[in-house]
């Protein structure tokens, strides 16, 4: 993993091989499915590296001994729906006692102007650590937004995690949220003037369900 000014990349060769094959135009809803829930599995790696742990008393086959756990009860992961659901999945296999929180939000295709429309949290979110979920880091105003409305929760800590981002939604999120890490598996180059990532992965909640 590669990391400057924030912005962790998630650089390993079985993350890059799978985003790849997530870009192909042709990749079936099955597999593309299948294979943001591999990638997300493989970034929890490194998104969850500096989790907190605990000694614990354990005894094996061999004799009594000690070793050290994670607390999964005090992560979060907070998916922005619709997309960030098939991050979560993959993230879930690896952590499977973390809460969740979901935060519904759209785009407004016009202005591009984000719209809450759902919004639930676990309780007790100033002992816990969030990493909020959402594919793709194109505008940055979902993602933003969703950030803010988790800030307002004081949670323990937040970080950020897409499978795709580029330099206009970078610059979105560092400039409002400084503090937040953000992990990624790939910095594209440009958006386009309807918002979307270049070259990107098209329309990720389209893709993963398999509508239009």
């Amino acid at each position: 993993m590669t990391s400057t000014s924030g912005v962790h990349l998630v650089d390993h060769p079985l993350v890059q091989h799978k985003i790849t094959l997530m870009r192909r135009k042709d990749a079936s809803t099955n597999t593309f499915r299948r294979l943001v829930h591999e990638v997300s599995a493989l970034m929890a790696y490194e998104v969850l590296r500096d989790i907190g742990m605990h000694e614990v008393a354990v005894d094996t086959p061999m004799e009594s001994t000690t070793g050290n756990v994670i607390d999964g009860k005090k992560l979060v992961f907070v998916s922005v729906l619709r997309a960030g659901t098939g991050i979560l999945d993959g993230m879930l296999d690896v952590v499977p006692s973390a809460r969740v929180g979901h935060i519904g939000l759209y785009r407004e295709p016009k202005t591009l102007v984000t719209v809450e429309y759902y919004f639930k949290m676990p309780g007790d979110l100033a002992e816990r650590d969030v990493v909020v979920l959402d594919p793709l880091l194109a505008t940055g105003n979902s993602a933003v937004a969703a950030v803010e409305r988790v800030r307002e929760c004081n949670p323990k800590s937040v970080k950020f995690v897409c499978l795709v981002t580029c330099p206009e939604g970078i610059a979105a999120m560092t400039q409002a949220h400084p503090d937040v890490p953000i992990y990624t598996a790939a910095v594209d180059r440009q958006l386009d003037g309807n918002g979307y990532i270049l070259p990107g992965l098209g329309d990720v909640g389209d893709r993963i369900f398999g509508t239009k």
